[in-house]
């Protein structure tokens, strides 16, 4: 059984005029939204995480960085993939495809309109447009991340911050 969490980075800020889109960093409700929905990822009591996968945009090594430190997972394992920036469906399946056979529990941190997609495409249940900071779980009957097709996953929980009063 593997599980992949996909999750949208959280909300990143429009405050610095002039950089560029992959560096824009998150903004104070990020800094807030990343580490509580880790909490709540601890609260549904999941196990450990063998591998956090993330785009190398600034807003979402944060994201990455602040769920890791929350679920005492070693932020210098967080494996960035450029692919996962500003791309496509194919592009995180390809990424998803090489994961190590013995990670069972992933999380993967994108885009939207990406991660929404991704989340439907494998997903038998629709869902609606990720909000920042949403997380998807999907479970997969399959030893090989290599076997994920559409419709493949069991559908296991969408969760996001405005779930909350925060």
């Amino acid at each position: 059984m593997k599980t992949l969490y996909l999750m949208r980075h959280a909300k990143s800020s429009w405050d610095h005029a002039g950089i560029p889109d992959r560096e824009r960093p998150l903004n104070d409700r990020g800094r807030r939204d990343a580490p509580f929905m880790a909490q709540q990822l601890l609260a549904r009591e999941i196990p450990p995480l063998d591998l956090i996968i993330c785009s190398p945009a600034v807003r979402a090594l944060g994201t990455a960085t602040l769920v890791a430190r929350e679920l005492d997972y070693d932020t210098s394992r967080i494996q960035v993939e450029d692919e996962l920036y500003d791309t496509d469906r194919d592009a995180y399946l390809a990424v998803i495809s090489r994961i190590k056979r013995d990670a069972e529990e992933v999380l993967l941190v994108g885009h939207n309109n990406t991660i929404t997609d991704v989340a439907n495409y494998l997903s038998p249940q629709f869902v609606p447009e990720m909000p920042t900071a949403g997380i998807v779980c999907l479970h997969f009957d399959t030893l090989s991340w290599r076997n994920l097709e559409k419709d493949s996953a069991e559908f296991g929980f969408f969760d996001y911050p405005k779930n909350y009063d925060l």
